[in-house]
């Protein structure tokens, strides 16, 4: 029996696996079809922003768990758009914080109610009893995925 139990762990492992793998397929393609004028790891900077206020490149690549060269980048791009601003750092005057912009916090607040309308229209027509089921599991599955997988990445500094 728990040969069984094992292999129905793995099938439904891979269940979840392939499911969220075509999820996030589904996602690009339809904001690149809609040529969305916020990509997903830009909406992360610009959220972790608003959660976390002004912060260095560092904290901010720790908290959406990138590489700080690549969330500079990132963030030079956004700062070019007008979405972020470059703040001196009041503790050390040689460094800089990033910020969201009034701007940044427009479009932030339009990709956010975007993407609610269309969850929304998704699980409109669930219970309500089901629609919380699956916003509690995904909060614990998600929960998990960071748990484990920042435990398998080097910390950045």
């Amino acid at each position: 029996m728990a040969g069984s139990q094992v292999a129905d762990d793995v099938r439904v492992a891979s269940r979840i696996g392939t499911g969220l793998a075509q999820l996030i397929r589904l996602i690009e393609r339809a904001a690149a079809a809609r040529g969305e004028d916020l990509d997903r790891a830009s909406f992360m900077l610009l959220h972790t922003l608003v959660c976390l206020g002004p912060s260095r490149v560092t904290m901010l690549a720790a908290a959406v768990h990138s590489d700080p060269s690549t969330v500079s980048r990132q963030a030079a791009h956004l700062v070019d758009l007008g979405l972020l601003e470059r703040r001196a750092d009041p503790g050390d005057g040689r460094a800089s914080l990033l910020a969201i912009t009034d701007a940044g916090t427009a479009l932030l607040e339009r990709a956010r109610q975007r993407r609610d309308d269309r969850i929304e229209a998704i699980t409109g027509s669930w219970q309500p009893a089901e629609r919380e089921q699956f916003a509690d599991l995904i909060d614990r599955f998600t929960a998990g995925y960071e748990r484990n997988w920042c435990a398998d990445r080097p910390a950045h500094s």
